[in-house]
């Protein structure tokens, strides 16, 4: 994020100030949603910046300040003082600065959602379009509600995620460094044992002279390993980041087995919750979808919905594209034709989002339950190999010596 100053009209009015934002053009999206035209743009590069490098806000203190901004507004307490509650409520020092630069913005006459789309490193694009929707339509208590459900359910699953995949990723971790650490410590002194006994010529089983063959090449180019190893995974992260190479692998993880189940049914538990939330708040269908695809997670799958909205702008139903996906289920479809039908299309894809967050449970929770035995019988393979690679050829070389005796 970079901090940049603006000079704009307004009103009649020239304004200046600054913004922290990503880019220019996101920061002249800002002032045009302000009715401001812009005159200059200019990022702040010098002096101290005081959120040149913004701390983190944990999805729980969003939660929090949510819920208590929508009592607080729905007891008729003024924005500015209810910001100034639960600026000095929270414990978070970078979020109070937030809390404290929304306040100004709104005592200078900006609206909320403006005001908050000025750190979109803390409130997304979802989150202000929102809130943009509960002012027009008036009802801003009851969007902060919805919102505050909608931030819990998603770190729920994202807390669940976290969880089913931390001991896969230890373990695998441990397993690669034992491995190398096997490689390089352990094989060759076995190797020079069974040399000892059986001398140069000793004749081991091919599984033996495959790992300790496998060992001498791992001691040899050890370094040129990890300097390659390292190198392909920096290209990799910096591929996957361009949009090609970002669509590319989001259609992969669509394609592997099991993890395909788990982000297809997340996809569209975030769609029915977030398109249901922005229907009810009266956000038109084509904003929320363009809204919506942004928020899925899926580069794929937000192309899907790319495609469906253009088929809507052409006069069809959302229902009938997505029928035609190759990853929204029918049951989604039909449940949205019905909502469309019966003009209770945000109650309804509740009830889908409510479905398929516990499906997502479910498979998490299935999958946790296997991961565990799988990951025993991983390293109970590798040691077993590696007993057999040496207790086999120590054995018949003993057997030898004795018959030799």
């Amino acid at each position: 994020m970079a901090k940049f100053t603006y000079t704009a009209t307004k009103d009649g009015k020239t304004i200046s100030g600054t913004i922290e934002s990503s880019s220019k053009e996101q920061v002249a999206s800002i002032l045009s949603k302000q009715n401001a035209r812009v005159l200059l743009i200019k990022e702040d590069r010098g002096g101290f910046n005081l959120f040149k490098r913004p701390g983190k806000v944990k999805q729980k203190d969003i939660v929090i300040f949510t819920r208590q901004l929508s009592t607080m507004v729905g007891a008729g307490v003024p924005l500015v003082r209810s910001l100034a509650t639960l600026q000095s409520q929270t414990e978070n020092k970078y979020f109070q600065k937030v809390i404290t630069g929304i306040s100004k913005d709104i005592e200078g006459g900006i609206a909320l959602a403006d005001a908050l789309g000025k750190y979109p490193n803390v409130f997304n694009e979802i989150y202000v379009n929102m809130v943009r929707a509960g002012e027009a339509g008036g009802i801003l208590d009851d969007i902060l509600k919805r919102l505050a459900t909608q931030v819990e359910k998603d770190a729920s699953i994202r807390k669940k995620i976290k969880s089913a995949s931390a001991y896969p990723v230890v373990i695998l971790c441990v397993t690669v460094i034992a491995f190398f650490g096997i490689m390089i410590f352990v094989i060759p002194k076995l190797g020079k044992i069974l040399k000892d006994l059986g001398g140069e010529d000793a004749k081991l089983p091919v599984y033996t002279q495959a790992m300790l063959d496998v060992s001498n090449f791992v001691q040899k180019n050890a370094v040129i390993l990890a300097v390659v190893t390292i190198v392909t995974i920096f290209l990799i992260r910096r591929y996957i980041k361009t949009p090609k190479g970002k669509y590319q692998f989001h259609g992969l993880l669509l394609k592997l087995p099991i993890i395909k189940i788990v982000i297809a049914k997340i996809a569209i538990a975030r769609f029915a919750r977030t398109f249901a939330s922005l229907m009810s708040a009266g956000v038109t269908v084509l904003d929320a979808l363009e809204v919506t695809g942004g928020a899925i997670g899926n580069k794929v799958i937000e192309a899907e919905l790319a495609n469906a909205a253009k088929e809507v702008r052409n006069g069809k139903q959302l229902s009938e594209p997505l029928s035609a996906s190759k990853h929204f289920p029918p049951i989604v479809s039909q449940m949205l034709a019905i909502g469309e039908e019966t003009g209770q299309t945000d109650t309804i894809l509740l009830k889908v989002a409510d479905f398929y967050e516990e499906e997502v449970d479910t498979v998490i929770d299935s999958i946790s339950s296997l991961i565990e035995p799988a990951m025993i019988i991983v390293l109970g393979g590798m040691v077993g190999l590696i007993a057999a690679s040496v207790m086999g050829p120590i054995a018949s070389l003993s057997q030898n010596v004795s018959a030799d005796g």
